[in-house]
């Protein structure tokens, strides 16, 4: 038998594995490099990062600021006066601080997404409530606080806008003064707050051009409008100027941003970016998976894009 075919076989059989070998290698190197590539983006992209603490409500606030240099985040936000403490403890920026209540009549919350602005009865409680709040935040180095408009409960949106621009009127000169911005956020009344009147991107950017004001913008909630009008990136082009912050969630369910869901966040992520926007970007999803931190960890390296 001649040995020269033999020894060939051999040597091939040899080099066809050493190549699946190197070639399973470098598969499981890529997967390792995308993975730390993730973890790490926020710390090469151009986005601040923020998460809405509600999201987590069984994670201590200190273990989530402990957290937060792991995780990539600058922000803790919708916190209220007594968190602020603990933010700066942390060397943490609170990117939009909570909206306060007030005791109305039949044991309503006045200031609460239901009870906001739109009505003429609730102002004198909310002027109440705002005025603290937002001298307390701007003290902290906190300059954007939340709002709503509240429900229609059968006023027209015409009637409701009027009624917002004049109760937000009557703040817009101490926030002024504060370099305090009042944020309206773009709520859903489809699936999460039936009847809800600022639900659409079109009412909310009304109500900034009849208010005139640099301290009043809109809280553009990609996770909202996405339900109620869609067009994203179409709408962040258009209208950025108007928005002062932006929130994050998966459609449908709210849940992880990846891609279990129907929207791309790098693509909405570099439009934001293009409009020249420097501010925060909050996560507001809510984790589904039993590693809530980890979830959270893989949204702000989806979200941070060069």
């Amino acid at each position: 038998m001649n040995p020269a075919p033999l020894a060939r076989r051999t040597f091939l059989s040899r080099s066809l594995t050493a190549s699946a070998s190197v070639a399973a290698v470098s598969t499981l190197l890529q997967k390792h490099l995308l993975a730390a590539d993730q973890a790490a983006g926020a710390s090469k992209g151009k986005v601040k990062h923020s998460v809405c603490k509600w999201c987590y409500k069984d994670i201590p606030l200190e273990t989530l600021c402990a957290a937060a240099a792991d995780i990539g985040l600058e922000s803790i936000e919708l916190l209220d006066p007594p968190d602020f403490a603990t933010m700066k403890k942390y060397g943490l920026h609170c990117a939009m601080v909570s909206y306060p209540t007030a005791p109305g009549p039949d044991g309503r919350k006045i200031g609460s997404i239901p009870h906001g602005f739109n009505r003429l009865e609730n102002h004198d409680l909310l002027v109440q409530a705002y005025e603290p709040l937002m001298k307390t935040s701007a003290e902290a180095g906190f300059k954007q606080i939340i709002c709503f408009s509240g429900n229609r409960d059968g006023m027209s949106d015409a009637q409701g806008l009027e009624n917002c621009a004049a109760g937000l009127k009557r703040l817009l000169p101490l926030a002024e003064k504060l370099g305090v911005t009042l944020v309206m956020e773009l709520l859903n009344s489809k699936v999460n707050h039936p009847d809800y009147m600022c639900d659409h991107s079109a009412w909310g950017v009304a109500l900034c051009e009849k208010l005139g004001s640099g301290h009043f913008k809109l809280l553009y909630d990609i996770y909202h409008m996405q339900i109620m009008e869609g067009d994203v990136i179409a709408t962040i082009r258009k209208d950025h100027r108007w928005f002062a912050h932006y929130h994050t969630g998966g459609v449908p369910g709210r849940a992880e941003i990846d891609d279990t869901q129907e929207l791309h966040y790098p693509a909405i992520v570099r439009a934001i970016q293009e409009t020249g926007y420097t501010g925060y970007l909050g996560q507001e999803f809510i984790p589904k998976r039993q590693d809530k931190l980890g979830s959270l960890k893989q949204a702000v390296g989806i979200c941070s894009v060069a």
